[in-house]
This record gives structure tokens, sequence and C-alpha cells, in this order.
């Protein structure tokens, strides 16, 4: 006697479920039962096949990945800032962020750290000024003043921190590409010739008083003959 079994071999494990019921000789007369019998168990069975290869799928498969994943360990132990290798300017919150800042990126307080902090810290903040109001009144200088101001104070303070003498060649040449960018079309005052009378009477004074003096001069030294 031979039993029927169902076998499915999902990727995780194999899975095998006999039929518990096999299908054997009996009376002709109950054949066809038997028959019908069978194939309702067989299919019973590979249903309930089905149902656990699914948990087995499932379940199995997740307990491989578990086993598989590996923790992530974190090395971190906060952020510990490492002490100054130079002397900072002041003890201010901003300037220990400057002067950090120097040291992670550039090891010093170098003049390439101090361009870089005005282009980040300094010269934004006066572009985004600037370009707020109309360029019309960029010329008239109670609208710039306090922006113009607050750069100047913008690049001192930085330079102060990184103890790099104020003001210097890279503060200068900032101003300058400040004025050719924003400044350039602003009309100067351009200085006119006083009126005629003016210059008659600047040009005529002195000429006149060349000969007095000398008059002057003569007299003195005539006076003073005589009285020798």
């Amino acid at each position: 006697m031979r039993a029927s079994c169902c076998f499915i071999e999902p990727s995780c494990r194999k899975v095998e479920i006999c039929n518990p019921y096999p299908p054997g000789k009996t009376d002709r007369a109950l054949s066809g039962k038997m028959t019908a019998t069978s194939s309702s168990l067989r299919f019973s069975g590979c249903f309930v096949t089905l149902l656990i290869w699914a948990g087995c799928t499932s379940v199995v498969c997740l307990v491989d990945e578990k086993l598989t994943a590996q923790p992530t360990i974190d090395t971190t132990h906060g952020d510990i800032p490492l002490p100054l290798s130079f002397a900072c300017g002041t003890n201010a919150h901003s300037c220990m962020e400057y002067c950090r800042i120097c040291q992670d990126y550039f090891g010093a307080p170098t003049m390439l750290c101090l361009h870089t902090l005005l282009q980040h810290r300094c010269i934004p903040k006066f572009n985004n000024s600037m370009t707020s109001m109309k360029s019309t009144n960029w010329c008239t200088w109670g609208n710039v003043s306090n922006y113009y101001s607050n750069l100047s104070h913008c690049t001192e303070e930085i330079s102060d921190c990184l103890m790099i003498p104020w003001p210097n060649p890279l503060v200068e040449q900032t101003f300058v590409d400040i004025h050719s960018r924003f400044f350039k079309e602003c009309p100067s005052e351009e200085l006119s010739d006083p009126p005629p009378v003016i210059v008659m009477a600047l040009v005529i004074t002195p000429i006149c008083l060349i000969p007095l003096m000398v008059s002057l001069v003569v007299l003195k030294t005539k006076n003073g003959d005589g009285s020798s």
C-alpha cells in the first residue's frame, strides 16, 4: 500500500504533507464513493499544504532576515569639541565659533578662512538688504548707511576674533567689490569753478599786496640808516 503525498519546496524550507488516506482496492460497489472521497482528501491536503507554505515563507524568512541583519553600532561619543590650537580674540560664543571653523577646516586663522567667513556671514546680509530696496534708492546715503555700517562692523568683528589686523587688504577689496556693484552708477559731486568775482578778488589781492610790502621794506631800511 502506497501513501499519496503532496510536495512543495519553497525558497525557505521543504514542506511535505502526506495524505493519510491512500487509495486502496475496496469493494467495487464502494469504488465510486471512495474515489470521490480520495479526490476530496487530496484537494484538502494540497490546500492545507499551500497555507502552511505561505506561513513558512513569511515566518522563516523573517527569522532569517533577523539573523542575518547586522546591528548598527553608534561610534560617536557626542559633539565634544577639541581645544583650540591658537588664541581666539574673545570668549564670546560667536567668536569661538569663528575660531573653531578656522581650526576644523583650515587648520589656523588664515586669510582664506577670513575670506570664507566674510562670504558666508557678512556679505550675504548686506546683499540681501540692498536687493530688498529699489536700485534708485542705493545712492541715498540715509537709506544704506545702516547696512553699510553693519557690514563694516561684521568684517571688523570677525577679523578681531581671528586676531587679524583690521582693516586689511581682504576687507578693502570686499568694499571695493561692493562699491563697484551697488554704487558705481551713483553720481558724484563734481567741483565747479567759483564765480568770476571771487576769482578776480583772489588774483588782484596778492598783486596789490606786493608793492605795499616792497614800500614798507624800503621805508624800514631808510629809517634804520638815518638813526645809525
